[in-house]
């Protein structure tokens, strides 16, 4: 089983691939889309299960998406159609990195996908091409709660503290307008659902190579979830606006 298998059974019952409960989501798309007609691209969209709530509360915004996994667009565009909102919504098969368009976006997401950029700042640093003037960027990445194991930092990858990020995002000429720090029911659910939907989906399944896979990879995820990093990750979701210009 690739890793994009994997993540599609893992998400199944938490389709916002990001520790964030629901009414987290629906204020941070509030703080993003303030007029409610905005144009919206997310970057590293996956399902996209942030557009698909954009666009069913908002009857007037229009959205497009990127992502590399074509399983994940084609979850997006049968979503799409059943929501009613498909007319409303393009999708694109590429590296978000790369990605052109022929207009700027009012609002630009990219949440949990900041590993597709190099980092925090380059995904800003993506954003920023595609910003419409005055726009917004909601986008959401870890940070070091305590100070991590030198395992857990191999593991994540080299986050700072949240003042430290929060302080390097200013610096890159950014101005927080909203925020949100996950909560710790949000982060234990979201591994909970990620490693118990893995593994459903393994039990449910006959003896073979795909279900022994899947079992692997639910108990490693929760033992490296349990012993290397619950205790000194966060997630932070932010919307900003450019500070000048």
């Amino acid at each position: 089983m690739d890793r994009q298998r994997i993540s599609r059974i893992a998400h199944a019952r938490h389709p916002v691939a990001s520790p964030l409960d629901d009414d987290s989501v629906r204020l941070l798309l509030e703080h993003g889309v303030p007029r409610g007609d905005e144009r919206v691209l997310d970057l590293g969209c996956g399902g996209g299960e942030w557009l698909l709530r954009a666009l069913a509360r908002y009857p007037r915004l229009r959205a497009e998406g990127v992502d590399v996994s074509e399983l994940a667009l084609a979850d997006a565009r049968a979503a799409a159609v059943e929501r009613g909102v498909a007319g409303r919504l393009v999708l694109h098969h590429g590296d978000a990195a790369e990605f052109a368009a022929p207009h700027a976006f009012d609002l630009v997401v990219s949440v949990g996908a900041a590993h597709a950029f190099g980092g925090l700042l380059p995904t800003l640093a993506a954003a920023r091409r595609h910003l419409a003037p005055g726009g917004r960027v909601l986008v959401g990445d870890g940070f070091w709660e305590r100070t991590p194991s030198a395992e857990a930092v191999e593991m994540l990858g080299d986050f700072a503290d949240l003042a430290t990020t929060l302080e390097r995002v200013t610096a890159d000429g950014w101005t927080p307008v909203h925020g949100h720090v996950s909560t710790r029911r949000e982060l234990d659910a979201y591994e909970w659902s990620w490693t118990g939907s893995l593994a459903s989906w393994a039990l449910d399944r006959p003896a073979g190579p795909d279900r022994d896979q899947a079992l692997a990879a639910a108990g490693t995820h929760r033992t490296e979830w349990l012993r290397c990093y619950r205790d000194s990750w966060g997630f932070v979701s932010l919307v900003l606006r450019r500070t000048a210009g």
